[in-house]
């Protein structure tokens, strides 16, 4: 059964009490007889990750009754507040209620969160599988799969591409690792043995994004070009008109100003005209069901699963898809590929025949034709053995395609593999690259590793070894050279160097000592194309050669001298002091470009026996908004320093390394309007008095307002590890704003590439000659680890009362669990009565409707009646929520008043 809405129609809850959309829920005793169904379920990191899709569910949700949902990991407790002082588990609990708003304008009302805690803005997928607990995340995501029954999955971009967030790139790794388990019957099976769940096949899983090019406008879906020939890309034009008369685009854009802790109120407007609205883009990852990737339609995703096919095509619920045995084959090599039918519960295949669609030259042997009929509900199989022609070219992908066609219709699928020499020379992986790439190699996903463009940094004017993995996908020994292409500006110790004697199924390396021998070239993103100077790979071996790419990245160097003996950090760079270079930091590595009056910085570093002495100075336009001292956090929201230390460069991540955020004034007049800093993201967060203890900041205002200065002195022993005066990585970041809204729109820095303040590989290098550090063991990181949680959310407990899906989807509880009785109003607040049959925690809201206006929580024996007193705060209840947990499972009661 379809459950009752959580969300009022956006439009008529607005006419009707002039608030924002929210959670509504029916009071209930009972548990429905089937928990809610759903047909999409995008599974997330934060509130406001779905926010790009809103118009597509939207669109699918109106036109055609698509029911949606959205899994988020965490509240985003840990991002920053741009309307208030709310962080934590607060912020959370506001976030949560900005998005259910949000997706409420799409028509999206169900929202599960998982109670994990958003510790920072990171860049590693590692990292945020390690805090979240991979095992217990990836749980909870399959026990919603399995509730719900999405037929289709969405998920984010699982890959570290520069810039894409860490938690991103692993809530999208749990969504394909939850679309094959939820099917599972082996995976979580106490969710089958002890909650009566069932393993659920969901039909299809797609991430969000395309690699290619598309104009805007109504063709948009059909135009767009794929840079990667076996994506199967999918569009929904933005611009279709919802039944109010608006664009989706518009609703849309009305949604992501729910988001105003984030800086969104402020959203730029829709295009009006059609022809520069957009496509939301979709690229497929795995699918069990047929599909068209010729169909451009906005409904062509949800076809054959959500909505029945096109005519002619094969009945819904019906799968259809290939396997093979391996994804990397070489010319003349055969690979084993099977089709996978599988008939409709409900309905019988009669007459199944198959047939590839291979490339040219390539042949197949195997039967074109299925034994009998596929009885209704199960699989049939064929394998076949395809062969690739002694002479295809190599280091490219290829599609399998095969067609279905029954006494019932006719469905096509496909499956990617790639063509590689013999012998396949690689540029080594960044370790965040080559896990990622284990991952998707794995877990069935290869052709993902499309997405990472294979790049290595360089300092510049520095050398470095460059090693080329090389893997024999033949059948026979081989030998063979490898020759490094490099652009102009850089030398290696050899041009060619060769390997022997490598059996097959083998791996291997040669390694190149490469050097940046021309110290003029640009740096950052301002060097090559967009900060990447292309090489080339060139392996041979007795079969032939190949060609691969890459490409080297060239972050900038300095030498760091000793202060000046007369040195004193007051805000002034004075003669002497700062013996070395002047670092240039007005580079722009996000936002919107500038000229030297409306920002531009430049700065300068020495190191005294205790210290590192840093000096900004920032000329500016305009003063963004002045942060209080309570709220002396999340720098990057106005105008900032940001101080970056890696004390070895050699971080993958930055819980290893030290960053001061340094706001050069707060709006504290009564002391003069002094500046702050704290640490953020780095290896232990918070003010810097507490985590800094020691660093020094001096901040000199110009009046009238053409800019500042910052100077620091920063001890070694508030850094997570001692200085390597060889290689230690440096940055500065300058965060610029002209308004007043917290939101800044201009970063420049040192080395500056796309996310690079969560790519410690990307910091600048620095070297200290004389200085001798003191020996000292790493300190340990500090993570947050207090996260907003669902029993806290009455949002979240009035939905779980009526859709089924316990708070934070853990095990559900019976419902004989807690008994609520004798509820009614007093002078002070609501009496209840509340009854468990098993010891634990339940914890009660007052309840209007709307928002909790009170809370209270109690220990409860088994068995034993108890009388609770629940307060009320600034309004008229309606109902008393009751969220209860017992031995790790949990269980939603509502209960209206009398």
């Amino acid at each position: 059964m379809r459950i009752k809405a959580f969300l009022l129609p956006t439009a008529l809850a607005l006419a009707l009490s002039g608030t924002p959309a929210v959670a509504h829920a029916a009071p209930t005793h009972d548990r429905p007889a089937d928990a809610v169904d759903l047909d999409v379920l995008f599974v997330s990191a934060h509130p406001d990750d779905e926010a790009g899709s809103l118009a597509t569910l939207g669109q699918w949700k109106e036109k055609y009754g698509a029911k949606a949902g959205v899994v988020t990991i965490t509240r985003g407790e840990g991002g920053g507040n741009a309307v208030g002082l709310e962080e934590g588990p607060p912020l959370g609990i506001i976030r949560e209620r900005e998005e259910r708003t949000a997706i409420g304008k799409a028509g999206v009302e169900n929202l599960y969160n998982l109670d994990h805690v958003d510790f920072w803005y990171t860049a590693s997928a590692p990292l945020s599988e390690q805090i979240w607990g991979h095992d217990e995340t990836l749980g909870q995501i399959v026990r919603v799969i399995r509730q719900t029954r999405p037929e289709i999955l969405m998920t984010m971009n699982p890959s570290p591409t520069p810039g894409n967030h860490g938690n991103h790139q692993q809530a999208a790794r749990f969504a394909a690792e939850a679309f094959q388990a939820a099917a599972d019957p082996k995976a979580f099976p106490e969710q089958i043995r002890r909650e009566g769940l069932k393993p659920f096949r969901a039909a299809k899983l797609l991430r969000t994004g395309g690699t290619g090019t598309s104009s805007t406008g109504p063709q948009c879906a059909s135009s767009f070009v794929s840079a990667v020939p076996t994506d199967q890309v999918f569009g929904v034009w933005e611009g279709a008109r919802a039944a109010d008369g608006r664009t989706w685009a518009e609703i849309e854009v009305e949604a992501r100003r729910e988001y105003v802790t984030q800086g969104w109120a402020n959203t730029a407007a829709a295009p009006t005209d059609p022809a520069k609205i957009r496509c939301d883009f979709y690229t497929l990852v795995d699918s069990r069901v047929p599909y068209d990737p010729s169909d451009t339609s906005p409904e062509a995703i949800l076809r054959g699963s959500v909505l029945p096919p096109a005519a002619g095509g094969l009945p819904r619920g019906t799968e259809f898809h290939l396997t093979a045995d391996r994804f990397d084959i070489t010319p003349g090599q055969s690979v084993k590929v099977t089709a996978h039918v599988r008939a409709p519960r409900n309905r019988a295949l009669t007459a199944p025949r198959i047939a590839l669609r291979l490339p040219a030259g390539w042949t197949a042997t195997g039967p074109d034709a299925l034994r009998g009929a596929v009885p209704a509900g199960k699989e049939r199989t064929a394998t076949f053995t395809v062969t690739v022609p002694a002479q295809a070219g190599t280091n490219a992908q290829q599609l399998l395609g095969g067609t279905l066609t029954t006494g019932q219709g006719t469905g096509r699928t496909d499956r990617a593999v790639r063509v590689v020499a013999d012998v396949r020379g690689t540029l080594e992986p960044l370790p965040e690259v080559g896990l990622f790439r284990t991952w998707a190699g794995d877990g069935g996903y290869p052709q993902l590793d499309t997405l990472i463009k294979p790049v290595l940094t360089i300092g510049s004017g520095k050398s470095r070894t460059v090693r080329i993995d090389l893997r024999n996908h033949g059948r026979r020994p081989q030998s063979g050279t490898v020759t490094l292409g490099l652009p102009a500006g850089f030398t290696a110790d050899a041009a060619t160097k060769s390997y022997s004697g490598l059996a097959p199924g083998a791996t291997g390396a040669v390694t190149f000592t490469v050097t940046n021998s021309d110290t003029g070239l640009p740096t950052a993103n301002e060097g090559g194309d967009d900060g990447d100077y292309g090489i080339t790979i060139t392996t041979t071996s007795g079969t032939g050669s190949t060609v691969e790419t890459g490409a080297l990245e060239i972050v900038p160097t300095s030498v760091v001298p000793r202060a000046g003996q007369d040195h004193a950090v007051d805000g002034v760079a004075s003669p002497g002091e700062y013996p070395g270079e002047e670092l240039d930091l007005s580079r722009i590595w996000e936002g919107a470009a500038t000229t030297g009056q409306d920002a531009s910085a430049k700065g300068r570093i020495a190191w005294t026996e205790d210290s590192l002495l840093v000096f900004v100075q920032v000329t500016d336009d305009v003063l963004g908004k002045k942060v209080v001292p309570q709220d002396c956090k999340r720098q990057r929201r106005t105008d900032s320093v940001e101080i970056i230390v890696d004390p070895k460069g050699n971080s993958s991540d930055t819980s290893t390394v030290f960053k001061a955020g340094i706001f050069p004034v707060t709006d504290d007049p009564a002391n003069g309007d002094p500046p702050c800093w704290q640490r953020d993201a780095d290896n232990r967060q918070g003010p810097g008095a507490t985590t800094a203890p020691g660093m020094t900041v001096v901040s000199k205002v110009t009046a009238p307002y053409t800019g500042y200065t910052i100077e620091a002195r920063i001890p070694y022993a508030v850094l997570p590890d001692a200085i390597d005066p060889a290689r230690m990585g440096f940055n500065v970041l300058v965060y610029d704003s002209d308004t007043q809204d917290l939101s800044s729109q201009s970063r420049l820095g040192w080395s500056t590439f796309t996310g690079v303040r969560a790519d410690p590989y990307r910091y600048g290098l620095v070297t200290l000659p004389g200085l001798t550090p003191a020996s000292r063991q790493p300190s340990a990181p500090v993570f947050p680890d207090t996260a907003a949680r669902s029993v806290h959310s009455a949002q979240t407990i009035a939905q779980s009362a009526v859709d089924g899906v316990a708070p934070a989807a853990v095990a559900r509880l019976p419902e004989r669990a807690l008994r609520l009785t004798g509820q009614r109003q007093v002078a002070d607040g609501v009496r209840v009565t509340v009854r468990a049959d098993r010891a634990g925690t339940v914890y009660l809201h007052t309840y209007d409707g709307d928002r909790s206006l009170g809370e209270r929580s109690v220990q409860l024996r088994p068995g034993r009646a108890t009388t609770v007193l629940v307060p009320v705060t600034g309004g008229t209840p309606t109902s008393v929520l009751a969220a209860f947990e017992s031995g790790g499972a949990a269980l939603a009661r509502q209960v209206p008043l009398t």
